[in-house]
């Protein structure tokens, strides 16, 4: 009896090292002098803007290349989606080694739980060649992830003043509601109302870490809302004061 190769560790590996190089790539590129007193966060968030906008367009055309993947996210999948699951464990196991080298503990704890969950979940559907679907609804969140992290980018270039920072603050919102709660929303639907079709080990992992991302999202969203638009509409009312 011969067992089907699964180029799945493959890709994991080759990802690792493709995103290892461009961080190390991004310290020879040119830095705002505002980010030079942390030069590793700019590298960081950089090479996840990378991760971001390769996973997101990719996610997307998985679903237009082979829409019957959306009528069945659990057997259905070709191999340019199952690559992108790969794809995306390497990238978040090099963040998780990043993040953990480079940081301290009390500062990155969340995002270092929150790749262990996505890793657990994901190398499952990898290394199984089931969920696959699933997984990728789960990376259509990249999409919002783009603006997320070009947030990050303007802020640490001093550009938090500027009507670039506006414009990406809105968008950014707005694509938080649509490709991150609606889509856990939805997914958590789809687990609920396909229980009986998944083993009960994988319902309840995926369970806990729908649970655990959409705490995690409601949190940020709210910080995101806070920081962006109630704080500035309170300086604004200020200096109308003033």
């Amino acid at each position: 009896m011969t067992t089907e190769w699964n180029p799945g560790v493959f890709i994991v590996g080759l990802s690792f090292g493709g995103f290892r190089l461009i961080n190390r790539g991004l310290g020879y590129l040119p830095i705002p002098e505002s980010a030079l007193r942390n030069t590793w966060k700019w590298r960081n968030i950089c090479t996840s803007m990378v991760h971001s906008m390769v996973t997101g367009i990719w996610a997307i055309l998985c679903f237009y290349f082979q829409p019957q993947m959306a009528e069945d996210l659990i057997g259905t999948h070709s191999p340019s989606s199952h690559g992108l699951i790969a794809f995306s464990i390497g990238y978040f196991i090099h963040d998780f080694i990043d993040m953990l080298w480079n940081q301290k503990f009390q500062h990155s704890w969340e995002l270092l739980f929150h790749h262990v969950v996505v890793i657990t979940c994901f190398g499952i559907s990898v290394s199984l060649c089931s969920y696959v679907g699933f997984a990728v609804v789960a990376l259509l969140v990249e999409i919002n992830s783009i603006f997320l992290h070009l947030r990050q980018i303007l802020l640490m270039a001093n550009r938090n003043k500027t009507t670039c920072f506006r414009i990406n603050s809105i968008i950014n919102l707005g694509t938080y509601v649509i490709f991150r709660i609606t889509t856990l929303a939805w997914m958590t639907r789809w687990l609920v109302l396909n229980r009986d079709n998944i083993p009960l080990i994988n319902y309840s992992i995926g369970s806990v870490g729908m649970a655990i991302m959409t705490l995690m999202n409601i949190v940020l969203f709210c910080r995101l809302l806070r920081s962006d638009f109630l704080k500035s509409s309170r300086e604004g009312k200020k200096e109308k004061e003033k």
